[in-house]
């Protein structure tokens, strides 16, 4: 589908600590202050990664004209938030989060639908690196230099409800990273005035089930998740969860064992819930 996906998006705690100090590396923290499907990790006192630069999610890669939740940015929010970070096009940027992984996937999706190409995610993120005892940070690194990255949308790597609808017939795969019990309509949703179900036509896959602690499941095991669920590497895929967030976690591992045409439904279960045009199980 594009080039953008071609290389492993995950790096390891290991390769992060030896490669810490290249030149072009930027480090960044994707905070998300919300966390929601599972029970947050709180730590007693804050650190970061060493020269971690902050990224707050829903205050600068949420677009906040939409009606939707957690709408991905617009090229010029996009443009603007990384260069106050320092990216440069030519910058090679690592991203994690404070619960394993939760937002960073989402973060490095973002950087993808906006055409940024070396950007990948650290693999267990902050809980991983703490437990291997390896340094950190009591502050966050700031900078005043401006970075140069542009954005550069790329189309048909994230879609709106128009699209899903017009494939739900088709040989396509349709993932929904909710777990079980909202999927099939037995649990009531976090967000008031959304119905309760799942898309026609979709099919269960737990971000949980993806992880193992910290990080992700070993390739063999994603494998054998995604082929119960997905006809073939070559099938389409579209994502979807609560509002966009956990549905690039199944993303991030699709990308990472091959998949290439893969979507993200942006508006995800909050938007189509929502719309009582639209049909639901």
């Amino acid at each position: 589908m594009s080039n953008l996906l071609d290389t492993n998006p995950l790096v390891t705690t290991a390769w992060l600590a030896k490669h810490i100090e290249d030149k072009n590396l930027v480090i960044v923290d994707a905070y998300m202050a919300n966390v929601v499907g599972k029970e947050p990790l709180v730590y007693e006192a804050f650190s970061c990664l060493p020269m971690a630069r902050k990224l707050d999610i829903e205050a600068d890669f949420c677009d906040h004209t939409s009606s939707q939740i957690h709408a991905l940015p617009n090229e010029e929010q996009f443009t603007q938030a990384i260069q106050k970070l320092g990216i440069n096009s030519d910058s090679m940027v690592v991203i994690y989060d404070s619960q394993g992984i939760y937002s960073a996937p989402r973060a490095w999706w973002t950087f993808k639908v906006m055409g940024f190409e070396d950007v990948y995610v650290l693999d267990g993120g902050l809980p991983q690196w703490l437990k291997e005892g390896r340094e950190t940070a009591s502050e966050y690194t700031t900078t005043s230099i401006l970075g140069n990255a542009m954005a550069k949308a790329v189309k048909g790597l994230a879609c709106d409800s128009d699209e899903v609808v017009s494939v739900i017939n088709t040989n396509v795969a349709i993932l929904d990273a909710r777990g079980e019990m909202r999927f099939l309509g037995k649990a009531p949703e976090p967000r008031e005035g959304v119905r309760s179900g799942h898309i026609p036509n979709s099919k269960n896959l737990p971000f949980s089930i993806l992880l193992d602690d910290y990080t992700y499941q070993d390739e063999e095991t994603l494998r054998a998740i995604f082929a119960e669920r997905v006809p073939s590497v070559d099938t389409k895929i579209y994502f979807s969860c609560g509002s966009g967030i956990t549905a690039c976690i199944l993303m991030l591992a699709a990308v990472s064992i091959g998949y290439k045409a893969v979507v993200l439904y942006d508006g995800s279960w909050a938007d189509w819930g929502s719309n009582h045009a639209l049909p639901i199980e």
